[in-house]
């Protein structure tokens, strides 16, 4: 039980801090540990019941070393004393005695647990600590101890258990895959290299390639459960176990590192291979073997493409050993050459009927009647149909495609086969109106379906909640195809209502975000929001109000649960994240990992979409808005509001989204929510005065900006009340003459910012005399016309800027290849695929997307002298205000009413705040004549 309680500590003690108390539990226990685990090593023909200690013992000190190697573990001869026992467990033959004879239970096997999770800790020690670029420069030490010690006797004793797949002995696929891991990290160390490199042919073409090849247990699972054989093939987490992707791994990093020496060879190899599978008859040719150097051309694509002389090569190389298996008699290579064939369809292919013809071919598959060769075909269509340059081509079959595929989702939970369709919707574009309906609907079935099989069985994999996750993602790239067609989202809306109110719960935390982004959609585009939609408002409410008090917790990464190997799993994904090769795999591929919440709290990033649609609500349902009083949407908000604001415990980021929404209702607003402008100001005024970021700071004052654009009158009383009007107009003077050595504004960076401000303080230029005294008049006009110079000057460049792009955009090839040859030794560039460039959006999508950037909290620890942000674009009602014009006609309004208040403005300013002052008024006139031009451009375009 004891020992027990010491496994438990890896999740216990994550922070330096707080794992100190287990460096004293490790200086306690450990010299015990270790004898006891010297004495069960040294037992002669030890019972199985030792290697349920042992495996005990190694469980304990990987947890122990899971973040940091305690310092105690630093002493020499304490390391090397548990090292020797590793390197002993290693090394020793697994007992052939008692060895179970099905598989299943072979692998759990206590003494192959035992040599696991030895091999498993000796990784962590090499990739974790023993990685001299890795480390900390106080841990290099250990590092080079490490490498010069144990790190090559590791390797040999690796090199010595991977013989067993050459003589056909028995070695677990998880022994397999760390093994392999281990060699992999050891292809870019010189000395580890030049070890396995008198063997570097043996390992590829004897240990290595075999494991790609197609095998026996695949052909069982192939026919016995094709659906497994399916989710295997596209779990990440079966990945972590596979010595299949191992080996793929190892071939790669071999390439890559050491392509100069194993490129070509390798290739001579797979075309050995190619040949001899051509020569033979039917009855004899080496299928297999054709599979897994189909496997091995497909994962070397990305070298291959760049890559003289085989690049100039694989069209050939496609037509004469790939495409021919499409017809194949056997129904793995048939899904093996889809899939080779969409890892290719990008290429250049100098015969445009070699790509038409590969593209029929995969259509075709998608009514293959193995299940395995159906999924790899939608799969490779999403390659063709990216690549594809003429859409006739699809066009003519796309109901075709589209049935096919509908099927296949009702046979499959399968998050890449959603891929597959937002890929087409996002091609056609409008095209895809007469099926939006219809694809909606069959989506939301599959939604049902997928969140039903993840809910009956939670301990299981996350196909269906991943596959869940895809349909809506879908959906929405559905909704923006057909953003120009608002009827639409009114057929729409009662298949999508459902969803959007049982998953803005907590039922939905796994797909808050692409649920939110639905109802945005639905909200924005969408002639009017219905009562229906408006009845999602109090669910969001709810969401904000119950979850976000405390903090924005970050859900990132995936927590597997349900079996013993957790911890493994777990340690795999975060080496990997330190690794750089799979943490786009682990993120990017899935989108979720089946989240445990240890709270009800709601991320940053899902407050920052929840205020999308609520802008969308207040700003095209503003008369609902305000005259609906059952639900109170406006008391409502400002609980929400007040809650977040008012937190002390929330930081600055977190809440910079709250001020924004309170931009959106004053501004929307106009005249009709005076009784909230106090409440307002004054959770505004309190947060202020504990704001620590200078970009929160801005937005707090600029609800100040907005509310007094709203009612400069009543604003300024409050802000007299509330005894703080001088202190507030300080701190915003104080902060509009900050900047940067540059001479760049340190504070109200945006064209958006400027003209809040220049708003707010023009609105106060109008009030009378009583109100605002004459000193403060003459500093709020010379405050009023720098800034609107500011504006001027940032929207001309803003201009000039997008006009360059336009221009530059206009002259680039987008055919134009690098002729660089690649170094085998560096890392490898980009992938070369030739995505068409998107249609311009409709003027509608481009407010939605700015919207929703202009909820983004701004980089803190952006230096650079860069004034500009694209969510100016943000779409407000201060739109069709024009800053200098309203300007130039408030100070005309305050000559009409106090002639001789205006002169004695006049008459304070000096020649260089005159001249300001004259270039304004020039630059509104011109202003005029420009809208007015606007307006008849576009009456006529009408």
């Amino acid at each position: 039980m004891s020992m027990c309680l010491l496994r438990s500590w890896r999740t216990r003690f994550k922070s330096e801090d707080d794992r100190i108390p287990l460096y004293h539990i490790v200086e306690e226990t450990f010299h015990r540990l270790l004898s006891i685990f010297s004495k069960l090593v040294q037992i002669a023909n030890p019972p199985i019941e030792v290697a349920d200690l042992i495996k005990l013992i190694c469980k304990i000190f990987w947890s122990s070393i899971y973040l940091e190697i305690p310092k105690q573990l630093f002493d020499p001869n304490v390391f090397n004393s548990w090292m020797v026992l590793f390197i002993n467990l290693l090394e020793r033959p697994v007992p052939v005695e008692g060895q179970p004879i099905d598989p299943e239970i072979r692998k759990s096997w206590g003494w192959w647990k035992v040599k696991k999770w030895t091999i498993h800790i000796l990784n962590r020690l090499y990739t974790r600590f023993g990685d001299l670029k890795l480390q900390k420069p106080e841990s290099k030490a250990f590092a080079q101890m490490f490498q010069k010690t144990y790190a090559g006797k590791i390797l040999a004793c690796h090199m010595q258990l991977l013989n067993a797949i050459r003589t056909g002995d028995y070695l677990p696929d998880r022994v397999i895959n760390l093994v392999l891991q281990y060699l992999t990290n050891s292809v870019t160390k010189n000395s580890m290299y030049q070890m396995m490199q008198p063997q570097i042919d043996i390992l590829l073409f004897e240990i290595i390639f075999p494991l790609m090849c197609f095998n026996d247990n695949d052909q069982k699972l192939w026919d016995e459960d094709p659906h497994e054989y399916v989710r295997k093939g596209y779990d990440i987490i079966e990945d972590l176990y596979s010595p299949r992707t191992a080996a793929m791994d190892f071939v790669s990093e071999l390439v890559r590192k050491r392509g100069k020496n194993n490129l070509q060879k390798f290739i001579h190899f797979i075309v050995d291979i190619f040949r001899r599978y051509d020569e033979a008859s039917p009855d004899l040719k080496p299928y297999r073997q054709k599979d897994g150097a189909l496997l091995a051309i497909g994962t070397l694509c990305d070298k291959l493409k760049q890559t003289d002389p085989y690049k100039s090569e694989l069209e050939r190389m496609l037509v004469q050993h790939v495409f021919p298996e499409f017809n194949s008699r056997v129904g793995h290579l048939r899904a093996k050459a889809a899939w080779v064939a969409g890892q290719y369809a990008h290429i250049n292919f100098s015969e445009p009927n070699n790509f038409r013809q590969a593209m029929h071919c995969i259509v075709s598959g998608m009514r293959d009647p193995d299940l395995p060769v159906r999924v790899d075909s939608v799969f490779a269509l999403r390659s063709f149909v990216e690549a594809c340059k003429d859409l006739n081509e699809i066009r003519p079959i796309l109901p075709q495609l589209l049935d096919e595929f509908f099927k296949l989702m009702n046979e499959v939970e399968n998050e890449d086969l959603v891929f597959t369709l937002e890929t087409i919707v996002d091609k056609f574009g409008e095209e895809m109106a007469p099926y939006a309906l219809g694809l909606c609907q069959n989506l939301a079935a599959a939604f049902w379906r997928c969140m039903a099989s993840s809910e009956a069985d939670d301990e299981a994999d996350d196909s269906g909640a991943l596959a869940a996750v895809g349909c809506l993602r879908a959906i929405s790239t559905i909704l923006e195809s057909i953003s120009s067609l608002p009827h639409l989202f009114l057929q729409i809306e009662p298949t999508l209502l459902p969803i959007m109110r049982r998953m803005l719960t907590s039922d939905g935390q796994d797909v808050y975000e692409e649920v939110l982004e639905i109802v945005s959609y639905m909200t924005f585009f969408s002639p009017t929001i219905s009562l229906d939609m408006w009845s999602l408002w109090p669910l969001m409410m709810e969401a904000l109000h119950d979850w976000a008090i405390d903090f924005f917790e970050s859900h990132a990464g995936c927590t597997v649960e349900g079996e013993e190997e957790a911890g493994v799993v777990e340690a795999n994904v975060d080496d990997a994240r330190v690794d750089g090769r799979w943490a786009v795999g682990t993120q990017t591929r899935s989108g979720i990992g089946k989240k445990k919440h240890s709270s009800s709290r709601i991320s940053m990033r899902e407050l920052l979409d929840i205020l999308v649609p609520l802008d969308n609500y207040i700003s095209r349902g503003t008369d609902h808005f305000l005259a609906c009083k059952d639900p109170d949407y406006q008391q409502s908000l400002w609980n929400t509001l007040q809650s977040v604001m008012m937190d002390e415990n929330m930081e600055d980021s977190d809440i910079e989204p709250a001020p924004k929404l309170i931009e959106v209702v004053f501004q929307n607003c106009k005249g009709n929510v005076d009784q909230w402008v106090e409440h307002y100001i004054r959770i505004t005024i309190e947060r202020l005065r504990r704001a620590q970021k200078p970009y929160l700071k801005c937005l707090l004052v600029q609800v100040v900006a907005n509310a007094l654009y709203y009612n400069p009158a009543l604003t300024l009383e409050t802000l007299n009340k509330l005894g703080v009007a001088a202190d507030i107009f300080n701190h915003w003077f104080a902060m509009l003459q900050q900047v940067k050595k540059s001479g760049a504004r340190v504070n109200f960076k945006r064209e958006h910012d400027k003209k809040v401000c220049c708003l707010g303080l023009t609105s106060l230029i109008g009030l009378p005399a009583d109100k605002i005294p004459s000193e403060a008049l003459d500093r709020i006009f010379k405050a009023t016309l720098e800034l609107l110079v500011a504006y001027k000057d940032q929207v001309a460049e803003t201009k000039k800027q997008n006009e360059d792009a336009a221009d530059d955009m206009d002259g680039f090839d987008a055919d134009e290849e690098d002729d660089d040859e690649v170094d085998s030794d560096k890392e490898m560039g980009l992938d070369d695929e030739d995505e068409d460039g998107d249609e311009v959006s409709s003027h509608q999508l481009q407010k939605l997307a700015a919207e929703a950037r202009g909820f983004q909290p701004a980089d803190e620890d952006d230096d650079s002298d860069d004034d500009f942000s694209d969510d100016d674009e943000l779409h407000s009602p201060i739109d069709e205000v024009d800053p200098f014009i309203f300007f130039v006609e408030t100070v005309q309004g305050l000559q009409g009413s106090d002639p001789t208040r205006f002169q004695n403005l006049m008459h304070n300013l000096d020649f260089r705040y005159q001249a300001l002052a004259s270039g304004i008024a020039q630059h509104a006139e011109e202003r005029k004549i420009e809208i007015e031009k606007e307006k008849s451009d576009k009456a006529n375009a009408q």
